[in-house]
């Protein structure tokens, strides 16, 4: 798998089901966008579990995942970015 290039913006968009099991359907994502505001738990690209608190709605954020966590995830209407 190719590494992404942050200079360029997204080029596609994916709603995402949060799981505990499964990664993102297209592999590690370049961004997220998130439709109403609260707490994501995500994998890092370097395999690390992070939880980014309280996530402002609307705005596209610069963070590369491999997978968006049903646990300690309260945002909704996320985008992964691509």
């Amino acid at each position: 798998m190719a590494l992404v290039d942050e200079t360029i913006g997204a080029e596609d968009a994916i709603a995402v089901t949060p799981s505990d099991t499964a990664d993102l359907e297209l592999g590690l994502c370049k961004g997220i966008w998130v439709g109403v505001a609260g707490n994501v738990q995500i994998t890092t690209a370097r395999g690390r579990t992070a939880v980014y608190v309280a996530m402002t709605a609307g705005v596209t954020h610069p963070i590369r995942a491999k997978r968006i966590w049903s646990t300690g995830t309260t945002a909704t209407s996320i985008l992964a970015l691509y």
